[in-house]
């Protein structure tokens, strides 16, 4: 007999490519890259594409939709992640001796830290599919916005309510925060670009699925 769990944990029914919802959105998916806290690409990652559920995805548009209006655009570093990707940074955490990222990173911390303080999630809500890390590029310049640390700076700094930054640098914060909120996502304490869908359609499911254009088509 097959594995119910199993065949729904592969099952990519309930997903659709971001960019197919929101074309105007911009991805640079870093764990496709090597230029991540690791330094290698991400197991799962077969292609630099942001994945989400049906529902998320929807929630979502209606964020670029009310921030276009305001002169800004999406700018998209994760969604959906497998489940094979947080098994390595678990590995990496637990028995990796390599910290050449370090410097560019976690400079404040060890890496094992990282999990004790809910930078790296051992289950985390990407997982799942409705999760979105991201940030905002100004329609003027074309260039990020000014947040205070960058995406994935593993630090106090990164904490959403961190004041040790410019009042613009955290006016900025809580632009996209506040769009995300109103759009039902809810923000995590740790990391101003990370949020998650507050209504999930799937909150105990984690799924394993690559990501990939070309298994959603399958």
């Amino acid at each position: 007999m097959a594995d119910y769990r199993q065949d729904l944990t592969m099952n990519p029914s309930g997903f659709v490519l971001l960019a197919d919802y929101i074309p105007q959105i911009v991805q640079e998916i870093r764990y496709y890259s090597t230029y991540n806290f690791i330094g290698d690409r991400i197991d799962g990652y077969e292609e630099p594409c942001a994945i989400l559920t049906i529902e998320a995805a929807r929630a979502l548009k209606a964020v670029s939709s009310e921030l276009i209006v305001q002169g800004y655009r999406l700018k998209v570093f994760d969604a959906y992640r497998p489940m094979p990707a947080v098994k390595q940074f678990v590995l990496w955490g637990i028995e990796d001796q390599d910290i050449r990222m370090k410097p560019y990173f976690y400079p404040e911390l060890e890496k094992q830290e990282l999990f004790a303080r809910g930078y790296i999630a051992t289950k985390s809500s990407h997982c799942r599919g409705s999760a979105v890390d991201l940030t905002l590029l100004d329609m003027k310049s074309g260039r990020e916005v000014d947040m205070g640390s960058p995406f994935d700076l593993f630090s106090e700094a990164s904490h959403p309510d961190y004041r040790g930054i410019s009042d613009e640098q955290y006016a900025n914060r809580m632009i996209l925060q506040q769009a995300m909120v109103r759009n039902g996502f809810q923000p995590l304490d740790c990391e101003w670009w990370h949020f998650a869908l507050k209504d999930e359609p799937y909150p105990d499911t984690y799924f394993e699925f690559p990501v990939s254009s070309a298994y959603l088509k399958k």
